[in-house]
């Protein structure tokens, strides 16, 4: 399985996630928008949330349809993010959150993608696009992770 992005299945890239991880402070600013790092951490395991069926989202039919419709290629192609995108409203997160916990879980998040592989996630269902490739869910996995340290700068 060849990936365009680095693929998120593979030990080197948690490596390098992780890596530029350590770069990245409860105090450190971000280049655009207005999450703090704290929040940043817990936007990002909301994917995982999501992706581990941990948080309950439905939609209804008419935002199922607009999603897969509108939404879909857009987030699980290989094109980079532009700055201050909308968010959907389960991603955002305007109370203070405590960085160390968030770090530790986004870090627990990153691990067991990696150790479940790109055979449990392919084929697999995603609540707002329905069923993804492995290589869809890396794209989406990746590029929400580089897209955001490149906003904080890491």
């Amino acid at each position: 399985m060849m990936m365009a992005l680095p693929n998120v299945f593979l030990k080197d890239t948690t490596d390098q996630i992780v890596e530029r991880l350590a770069h990245l402070q409860h105090d450190t600013k971000p280049l655009w928008g207005k999450m703090n790092a704290p929040q940043l951490l817990a936007h990002l395991n909301v994917t995982y949330d999501l992706a581990y069926e941990r948080i309950p989202l439905k939609n209804n039919f008419i935002m199922s349809w607009m999603l897969k419709t509108f939404v879909k290629k857009f987030v699980v192609n290989e094109v980079p993010y532009k700055h201050n995108l909308r968010t959907s409203p389960v991603f955002l997160v305007a109370d203070e959150r405590d960085f160390e916990k968030e770090k530790q879980v986004f870090i627990e998040n990153i691990m067991a993608t990696q150790e479940k592989g790109y055979g449990f996630f392919d084929g697999k269902t995603s609540v707002s696009f329905g069923p993804l490739s492995g290589t869809e869910w890396n794209n989406m996995f990746y590029k929400h992770i580089d897209h955001h340290f490149m906003q904080f700068g890491i």
